[in-house]
């Protein structure tokens, strides 16, 4: 099914193919990575945009046996983070019984170096997982997945002609009970050029302005058309229902889910992020949140890499100053009622899509559980 937002359809060209990015870019990729990404992180002044803010608690009102009007938290029981990543059934990498569709969602946008001038619109294209049995008269949690480099839209998901593994892989889990049914979403922070995403430098830029997009075109766009628990598209409604929204990526899609952290912590409760760091200043990021107005509870990071990984050093680094950060905003736990950041190291994974993969179903088993 092909879903048309604000515009004609527009096919978008594809310049990665498969799911995984290929090996002749990995040492390139680390040289740079190692060199670049911890000054990725130039500090930017970020404006509260006001409004009610989201948190893992809500008060609701109860009356007891004897008629006493009382506040009480509500809040489901998550389930805990293993201590340890799972493996991906090998089974689940075959098609289900019960399959979800891959649709195809065409937005307007704007020229993201210049987006605020707003002077030139793009047409642009996300690729939207529905599950087995979706219905209008369901409410789903969204979970917003971007690519890392030399890649794009489709390099998760596939597209309706031809999905990807990783369909076949949530197919299953949803069919076990192992997650929730829900909406995942493969945009592309690609501006004008199919192979932006192939410039590592230029990628850094796009990743640091994808925000304007995310929060203005792409989530209006796909919360205006799906049934999510958003009751509308304006910036108060999906602030009001950022805990059922999430945002993860690898390698560069990692980058992208910090600079999410960093301008949308009004739209997104979760994150996960996985090889790929922003900063080594624990204190800046302690900022990201404070400056916010949100606090240490109204979020939840699960960031996840691999020992053989060439940006492992580098993101542990990251994690290990967040929870070293003076004003203890990062509280390191299994269970998100009592902390707000995990971190799950796979023995041996290196820097590829097999290990990508592992991540976001680790994740994807984890959230709104």
């Amino acid at each position: 099914m092909e879903v048309i937002c604000m515009g004609k359809f527009f096919k978008s060209p594809i310049g990665f193919t498969g799911i995984f990015m290929g090996g002749k870019y990995i040492l390139f990729i680390a040289v740079v990575f190692s060199i670049t990404c911890t000054a990725c992180s130039e500090q930017k002044e970020k404006t509260g945009s006001g409004g009610e803010k989201g948190g893992a608690i809500r008060k609701e009102a109860v009356v007891t046996d004897q008629g006493e009007h009382i506040e009480m938290d509500k809040k489901t029981d998550p389930s805990q983070i293993p201590e340890e990543l799972v493996q991906i059934p090998e089974d689940y990498l075959t098609p289900a019984g019960e399959q979800g569709t891959v649709e195809r969602l065409t937005y307007r946008t704007y020229e993201s170096m210049n987006y605020e001038s707003r002077e030139k619109q793009l047409t642009k294209t996300a690729y939207v997982y529905l599950p087995y049995g979706y219905s209008g008269d369901r409410k789903y949690n969204v979970f917003y997945l971007m690519h890392g480099g030399w890649s794009d839209e489709t390099t998760y998901l596939g597209t309706p002609e031809n999905p990807n593994v990783l369909v076949n892989v949530i197919d299953h889990a949803i069919q076990d009970g192992k997650m929730e049914p829900v909406i995942v979403v493969c945009p592309t922070y690609n501006n004008e050029n199919p192979d932006d995403s192939a410039d590592y430098s230029l990628a850094l830029q796009l990743t640091d302005n994808y925000h304007n997009e995310l929060v203005n075109d792409l989530i209006p766009a796909v919360e205006g058309t799906y049934s999510t628990f958003a009751e509308g598209i304006s910036p108060e409604e999906l602030e009001a229902s950022r805990n059922h929204r999430a945002f993860a990526g690898f390698s560069m899609g990692s980058v992208a889910t910090w600079h999410t952290f960093q301008y949308c912590l009004d739209y997104f409760r979760y994150f996960l992020p996985s090889s790929g760091n922003l900063t080594s200043d624990g204190a800046y990021m302690e900022s990201l949140v404070t400056d916010s107005g949100h606090k240490p509870e109204d979020f939840f990071i699960y960031a996840m890499s691999g020992t053989e990984d060439f940006a492992y050093a580098g993101f542990s680094s990251q994690i290990e100053a967040m929870l070293a950060a003076p004003d203890g905003v990062f509280n390191a736990s299994n269970d998100e009622r009592e902390g707000n950041l995990a971190y799950r190291v796979q023995e041996g994974n290196s820097h590829d899509g097999e290990a990508a993969m592992q991540y976001i179903y680790n994740g994807l088993i984890w959230i709104w559980k």
